[in-house]
């Protein structure tokens, strides 16, 4: 693999003198499944942003292989406009982009049909379940087929039934597509299923302590679940994880 992006000596405080990131080295490998896994307000979120250009970093630089390329963000809540149908809300990148409804029919129908929906394109997101809403964001921001995916905690606030299968559906998506894709969790079991690496963040402010590459193919299923790689990949995730909440050495 070679490297999308490298994010070197990152820092990043706020005017409330926070210090969300200190000395955050990272590097983004051309399609990679990279999850971002650490103690709760420990600065992923805000390492995903900066790497969004949704924000710029207080210190450190972010570079970029070839240029910056096109990125999909997908938002810890589905962010759908209640006013719109799922098809305008996964249009809605396409319009800013300037491509009228009937241009952008097509690519809009097939992003919806990639995530399940394709029976749901005039349903409003009120008559949604929370996982088919976070379909049609994920559906959004693939609609263009970005090159970098960001997605920030898309599934916490989902049952472990509906999690599990978004899972599986992601890996798919993701390979199908070609997407490098920078996931930020919480969940040592979701992060050891989904990805291909794991960098694990310290306490705030933010640093990555360890790095832990999962030697698997990435078309998974419930039988990796049961395999030794998997279980290896958890206990040192989760060894990690205890080590940067400073209950371990």
């Amino acid at each position: 693999m070679s490297a999308l992006a490298q994010l070197r000596h990152i820092g990043k405080s706020f005017a409330s003198g926070a210090q969300a990131l200190a000395g955050l080295d990272l590097t983004i490998e051309e399609g990679e499944f990279l999850s971002l896994l650490g103690p709760s307000g420990c600065g992923k979120s805000t390492a995903l942003r900066l790497i969004a250009g949704l924000a710029a970093p207080t210190s450190g630089a972010i570079e970029w292989t070839g240029g910056k390329p096109d990125i999909g963000f997908v938002f810890q809540d589905a962010v759908l406009m209640p006013w719109a149908s799922a098809f305008d809300n996964v249009w809605l990148p396409l319009r800013l982009a300037g491509r009228s409804r009937a241009d952008a029919r097509k690519d809009v129908e097939a992003a919806l049909e990639r995530v399940g929906l394709a029976g749901f394109a005039q349903a409003y997101p009120r008559e949604l379940s929370g996982g088919m809403k976070m379909r049609v964001s994920i559906a959004r921001a693939l609609v263009q087929r970005p090159k970098l995916l960001l997605m920030d905690e898309p599934f916490a606030a989902l049952d472990e039934i509906t999690r599990l299968k978004l899972n599986d559906d992601l890996l798919r998506l993701t390979q199908e597509l070609g997407t490098t894709t920078v996931f930020v969790t919480h969940s040592v079991f979701e992060s050891a299923y989904l990805s291909s690496r794991i960098a694990v963040f310290s306490n705030r402010p933010g640093r990555i302590i360890e790095t832990i590459s999962i030697d698997a193919p990435m078309r998974r299923s419930e039988e990796f679940r049961l395999s030794p790689v998997y279980g290896a990949a958890c206990q040192r995730a989760s060894a990690a994880l205890h080590r940067a909440m400073g209950d371990a050495p």
